[in-house]
């Protein structure tokens, strides 16, 4: 009966349905975002914690693998938000 009562209500407000998708995926993007953000400065305090313990020199940047992770992140965060923006005009137009 609820499932049945949500459907109808979508039905009913198509432009509240979207708006609400894309406020989750706004929310999501933005999260993902963040939680990138935060691996990278943690790494970047591991690795200057590491330089400092073993007094080595090292050129301050993260291996490959990391700086490609973080970066696929990004961009895929900046896709979920753009796509929620996109979703959010979209849904004023209905």
């Amino acid at each position: 009966m609820s499932l049945q009562a949500l459907y109808l209500s979508c039905l009913a407000h198509p432009a509240q349905a979207l708006n609400s998708l894309a406020l989750f995926f706004a929310i999501a993007g933005s999260w993902l975002l963040l939680a990138t953000r935060m691996r990278q400065q943690r790494a970047m305090t591991r690795l200057s914690a590491a330089v400092a313990l073993d007094g080595i020199e090292a050129d301050g940047e993260l291996d490959e693998a990391t700086t490609q992770l973080n970066r696929f992140f990004s961009r895929f965060g900046l896709a979920v938000l753009t796509g929620a923006l996109c979703l959010s005009w979209y849904s004023t137009q209905l």
